[in-house]
């Protein structure tokens, strides 16, 4: 059967405060109906969502085991650290030494490539999350930290380390960069240190005869998407010919690295195979773009594009530019905004671009909406509208033939570079007057010249002596 509510014993209302007389069944202050207060409950207070439960003056609780009696947590002490007695009182004896460890194991590789972006995620913009990424530290920039105070310090090596050094790799094997000992393992760890190694593509550097292309990750990207072919060939009367070809992975593309990689190859290996045929230099190049396209769009089609671009539907792509120097011609070819510069050996003589970009600043350049200084100054500058890749719209290669009267350089290089020296002025500003002589020093020096500017893109180059050296042709 139901049953009448009990009335509360409480001092104060529950609604407003103000205390009540001993029997009262309504607040005299603000009618709160006390017979639905429940009575207090016999057990400890509990936190309450939203604050914590008053508890009554009258009642003397015990002080949690697991605080210092000001709400604060006691300190938490491990085994090891707390003195032991044996049943008399008296220290336990200290513990055997331990074993030593075993030498430290490289770690498991990682199951995607270091700072990479999620699959479907692409930043192609300054100051996006791909250009921080959490990542492995680059040895040439990472330097002996110095210890913080209060940190407990770096485990000291195994007793069997102290005692005598690793053996030394063979020959053939990769030396660890960190250590200058351990080797390197097929996962990209030392054996000996466990630190983990640059990519290959980091930092690549060639020579092929009198020409030369350096690359470079730069200071702010995760990887390098740039690419490259250099190679020198005989055209069929025997003249020299030097060919370079280099690449820029679209960022926002799937696979912008191996793109460049696909482009750049195939498209050095049809130079170098159609020239000595017979091939006009403008011709070949022409042909070389179009199997460079075909390289990338088949990137389009392999399964591991397939996991990488859901949701996203972005195929493979990435720009080109190249550059065919013979004794008395300079063809360049080019889709995208990677450029050709000429700078001649005498610089009282004026140097050139000699290619267009593909890009937004171009086109408003070309229609005379904006000067070129208001065009590459605009946030839109840098999105291309001609690249290769399936998704392209329409592959339209540039091509053009020079005849240079004196002799020079051609500086064929990605944005990562010509951000630092965009007009030509500028960079024959940055070409050392050697280059010509030294073509890996002088794509040293430019590579040197972007990073100290910033190195906020991958930076690539090849330097091509004009005209063509009359020595030994061979292909890279």
């Amino acid at each position: 059967m139901s049953q009448m509510p009990q009335q509360a014993a409480v001092s104060k209302c529950p609604s407003c405060e103000e205390p009540l007389e001993p029997g009262d069944r309504f607040c005299g202050a603000c009618g709160y109906d006390l017979s639905v207060v429940p009575a207090r409950p016999e057990d400890s207070p509990t936190l309450a969502i939203h604050g914590v439960v008053p508890a009554p003056d009258d009642v003397d609780w015990p002080v949690a085991r697991d605080s210092d009696g000001h709400g604060h947590p006691a300190p938490v002490h491990a085994a090891a650290e707390l003195p032991g007695t044996d049943s008399g009182g008296s220290p336990l004896p200290p513990p055997p030494p331990a074993a030593p460890p075993s030498a430290p194991t490289a770690p498991a590789a990682p199951a995607a490539p270091a700072g990479a972006p999620a699959p479907g995620v692409r930043f192609d913009r300054p100051g996006e999350p791909e250009e921080y990424p959490l990542q492995a530290p680059d040895p040439r920039l990472t330097a002996e930290p110095a210890p913080v105070p209060g940190q407990a310090p770096a485990p000291e090596p195994a007793a069997a380390s102290r005692q005598s050094a690793p053996a030394a790799p063979d020959a053939a094997e990769k030396v660890c960069v960190a250590c200058r000992a351990g080797r390197v393992d097929d996962d990209g760890y030392c054996e000996n240190c466990g630190h983990a190694q640059p990519r290959e593509r980091d930092h690549m550097e060639q020579e092929s005869g009198p020409i030369a292309a350096v690359s470079d990750r730069g200071l702010r990207h995760h990887r390098n998407e740039d690419a490259f072919s250099v190679g020198c060939t005989a055209l069929p009367d025997g003249a020299p010919a030097s060919v370079a070809i280099v690449c820029d992975g679209v960022s926002s593309a799937t696979r912008p690295d191996d793109a460049s990689l696909a482009a750049s190859r195939a498209a050095g290996e049809t130079l170098l195979g159609a020239l000595p045929r017979g091939t006009h230099p403008q011709q070949a190049m022409h042909d070389a773009i179009l199997a460079a396209s075909q390289a990338v769009n088949a990137l389009a089609d392999e399964p591991a594009t397939a996991r990488e671009q859901a949701p996203h539907q972005n195929a493979p792509a990435c720009t080109l530019v190249g550059a065919v120097v013979t004794a008395g011609l300079l063809v360049v070819g080019w889709v995208g905004d990677s450029r050709v510069y000429w700078v001649p050996a005498d610089r009282t003589t004026p140097p050139a671009r000699l290619t267009e970009d593909d890009s937004w600043a171009a086109q408003m350049v070309a229609a005379g909406l904006m000067n070129e200084a208001e065009a590459y100054a605009d946030e839109r500058a840098h999105a291309i509208t001609g690249w290769l890749g399936a998704d392209a719209y329409e592959l339209e290669p540039h091509t053009a033939s020079f005849k240079p009267d004196r002799p020079g350089v051609v500086v064929v290089c990605t944005d990562g570079l010509w951000n630092y020296a965009e007009s030509a002025e500028e960079m024959a500003e940055a070409v050392p007057l050697d280059a010509a002589a030294r073509p890996l020093h002088g794509a040293r020096v430019l590579v040197g010249h972007a990073l100290d500017g910033g190195g906020h893109d991958n930076v690539t180059v090849a330097l091509l002596p004009f005209p063509a050296p009359s020595q030994g042709a061979g292909s890279a």
